[in-house]
This record gives C-alpha cells, sequence and structure tokens, in this order.
C-alpha cells in the first residue's frame, strides 16, 4: 500500500480526505478477506456493510453504519458497547429479527437478507438459538415445556423430548424439569433458555446481556456454562454486553460505538 505523508501546513481538509482514503483502501483489504473466508465456509454467520436507519430528515437516527463481522464456527465472540451503541439492534440484524436498511447477512450458508418475510420464520427457528437478559419463559408451562416450545411446529416426538430432557440435565436441572418458571431462581430460568436455545441444535446462540438480571456470582456460573458449551460441543456463541469482565472472558472482543464497529483484536 501506497505510503501517506503531511506537513503541519497541509489543509486540514487535505488530511481529512487522506484519512478517508486510506479507510477506504483498509475496508476494502478487510472485505476481500471477508469474501475469501465465506466462500472457504469459515464464516457461519458474517455481516457485509451492514446499516440500520430509523426515521427520515431531523427524525433520522443511524443505528448501525457500514458494520462488516465475520465469525467462524465454534468460536466465542462478544460485542461491547455501552447503552444505546446498536448493540440489540446489531443482534436483531444477525438473528434475522429485522432487516437491515443495507447491507448483508449470511447465517450458515444462507443469505437472510434475501430470503422473504414469509419464510425468515424457518430461519430463525433453525439457525438461530436466541438468550435474552429477560429468559421470556412461559410461567405456566414447565422447565421442560418451555424448553419444548421452539418444537412445537415440528410435531414434537419422543427423539425431541429426549433431547430436551438431556439439556436440562447437562445446564444442571435434572431435578428442576417439571418446576414452572415462578419455582425457579433467576439462575435457573436463564439456564432453562439456554437449553431451549439450543434444543433444535441452532447454527449459532445469540446472547443479549445475559447476565443482566442476575447477581455476579450466579452471572459468572450462566458465563461458565456457556463456555463450557463452547468448548464441549463447539457451539458458537455471539454475545452483547455492556460488561468489560464479561467480554474479556472471551476469545474475540467487538467495540460497537455510535453504531460503528471496531475489532478489539483477536484471530
Amino acid at each position: 500500500m501506497e505510503r501517506m505523508t503531511y506537513t503541519e501546513s497541509e489543509p486540514v481538509e487535505e488530511l481529512r480526505r487522506k484519512v478517508q482514503e486510506l479507510e477506504g483502501r483498509l475496508a476494502a483489504v478487510e472485505g476481500r478477506g471477508r469474501e475469501r473466508e465465506e466462500r472457504r465456509g469459515e464464516a457461519i454467520v458474517a455481516a457485509r456493510n451492514l446499516s440500520k436507519i430509523y426515521g427520515e430528515g431531523r427524525t433520522r437516527v443511524v443505528a448501525l453504519s457500514e458494520v462488516n463481522l465475520s465469525i467462524r464456527k465454534g468460536e466465542f465472540v462478544a460485542v461491547q458497547g455501552a447503552s444505546g451503541s446498536g448493540k440489540t439492534t446489531l443482534l436483531n440484524m444477525l438473528g434475522a429479527l429485522d432487516r437491515p436498511t443495507r447491507g448483508r447477512v449470511v447465517i450458515d450458508g444462507i443469505e437472510t437478507t434475501k430470503v422473504p418475510e414469509r419464510k425468515l420464520f424457518r430461519i430463525r427457528r433453525e439457525k438461530v438459538g436466541f438468550i435474552f437478559q429477560t429468559y421470556y419463559l412461559v410461567p405456566t408451562l414447565t422447565a421442560l415445556q418451555n424448553v419444548l416450545l421452539p418444537t412445537m411446529p415440528l410435531r414434537a416426538n419422543r427423539d425431541l423430548r429426549d433431547s430436551a430432557e438431556q439439556l436440562l440435565e447437562l445446564v444442571g436441572l435434572r431435578e428442576r424439569m417439571d418446576h414452572k418458571p415462578g419455582e425457579l431462581s433467576g439462575g435457573e430460568q436463564q439456564r432453562v433458555a439456554i437449553a431451549r436455545a439450543l434444543v433444535l441444535n441452532p447454527a449459532i446462540i445469540l446472547a443479549d446481556e445475559p447476565t443482566g438480571n442476575l447477581d455476579s456470582k450466579t452471572g459468572a456460573e450462566i458465563m461458565d456454562l456457556m463456555h463450557r458449551l463452547n468448548k464441549e460441543q463447539k457451539r458458537t456463541f455471539i454475545i452483547v454486553t455492556h460488561d468489560a469482565k464479561i467480554a474479556s472472558g472471551t476469545e474475540r472482543v467487538f467495540y460497537l460505538t455510535d453504531g460503528r464497529l471496531y475489532s478489539g483484536g483477536g484471530e
């Protein structure tokens, strides 16, 4: 790449132009690398030039701006950012819960931004597992029934029930399968939510502030559980968090500021 120089007397606008030109060159190099990675099938989820804009004119809000992201199968990564930085918006784009204004998202070889709305539910059900801060368990159902909820359109059979029971045992709730959410602690409810996210063996698991409603000890236990699932079962986790301590425990960290994503390093 051609080296750029400047002098103290050089106009500010000229310096700006050179910086923008350099940023453009770097983005092009990174983009070619991401395309090669996608072609080789290494990226289980990728976002290219992703932007999300709400409103127009004076009410226009840029929630995401030209975000590029590539996650390999079996990785455990974090997106860290303050409230309002665009974390949940990004997660919604990656999980096909919302559509970008511009750009594209690829999950397990499927470009979700080209899938018709009427078919997107299949992508969400079969390719993505969701873990939320507030659990979203049905209060009138048992832990086992909550885990089986994503399987309802598939005519739940004995194999799926066995899988759900095994997952509840895996997350340490073997003796609590018949308990309803009101009879479980916050940490136990989040364990049920994790089992539910895994029941259909999704390509990726997206976790939105998964420890946000838990005390520090229980939150650490939930993170340990997700790390164990990542290592032992090669599950791909993408978590968004405001907590630097949680983010630092992952393989790679991305930082989201005012809708722009920056890489924190790592392989």
